[in-house]
């Protein structure tokens, strides 16, 4: 599988975010606006790249804090086959009054509030890192635009291993609750755990009719295995995530995303009260 590398910065003024305009080659084509992004060059460090790229697309110095944010990974469709993809997201802060010259990759730029996004057709990674790193409550937005549903999903192990439970909780494109639900496992581990809850998860949204789905995670390490990054060799887990690479492709679109814990906490609470149940029945 291919895999794109991108840095991608995160620039904001007050409560606005910058976005850019793509150059694009038919005029008569919907614009396409993006955080400002580029690619690592061959020898570069990814801060470097971040640096090199704002001056090369925007037309500014990094003068002040550049600070890395996150690491997303995500698959997209790319002809018949799918792309794999990871974006390294950091925050820029620019100095006061920066004059902005949009160069080679865009042709303009925009300062807008973060519940103005469903009027932009925005590219899929700045919508997943828009979402996940400026979160204010406004993500009915986000999913109008993406068109799909988010499936948060989790699982605890207490002792890891231990009782162990699983967890997700499901948000449609326009921000509406359409499912919730833990189940207790029994003894797991942590990392087993994790991938039942995704199991759980996507049989829950085919149950649903879903067609276009972007699961959302707190484990690192699963989302990536799940994006072709990093592969699966633990015999512990390589039953269950066959079991769901299985389902994944019963769905139309479908792209992963790894968030911080505190980000994903409706999924931890249904999966914590799942062994709670347990032990209190």
């Amino acid at each position: 599988m291919k895999q794109r590398i991108r840095v991608a910065g995160i620039i904001q003024n007050g409560r606005e975010v910058l976005i850019m305009k793509k150059s694009q080659g038919r005029v008569d084509s919907a614009p396409i606006w993006e955080l400002p992004t580029g690619k690592i060059k061959f020898g570069e460090q990814p801060e470097e790249a971040m640096d090199r790229m704002l001056e090369e697309y925007l037309g500014v110095e990094v003068t002040e804090k550049t600070e890395l944010k996150d690491v997303i990974t995500f698959l997209a469709p790319q002809g018949s086959s799918q792309l794999s993809n990871l974006y390294i997201i950091y925050t820029v802060k620019l100095a006061e009054n920066t004059k902005i010259i949009p160069q080679e990759r865009y042709t303009a730029y925009k300062y807008i509030k973060t519940d103005e996004l469903a009027g932009y057709h925005l590219d899929e990674a700045s919508l997943t890192a828009l979402e996940i790193e400026t979160d204010h409550g406004n993500r009915a937005n986000y999913k109008t635009v993406a068109n799909s549903a988010t499936i948060y999903v989790d699982g605890c192990s207490r002792g890891n291993p231990g009782p162990a439970g699983i967890g997700y909780y499901i948000v449609g494109p326009n921000g509406e609750v359409l499912a919730c639900g833990g189940e207790f496992i029994g003894f797991a581990t942590s990392r087993v755990a994790e991938y039942y809850a995704l199991k759980a998860g996507c049989e829950k949204a085919l149950e649903l009719g879903l067609k276009s789905v972007r699961f959302v995670a707190d484990n690192l390490m699963m989302v990536n295995q799940m994006n072709g990054v990093y592969k699966v060799k633990n015999r512990d887990i390589l039953s269950i995530y066959n079991s769901v690479r299985e389902l994944v492709g019963k769905f139309e679109a479908c792209a992963f995303v790894h968030v911080a814990r505190e980000q994903n906490t409706k999924a931890d609470e249904q999966a914590n009260l799942a062994v709670d149940r347990h032990f209190e029945s």
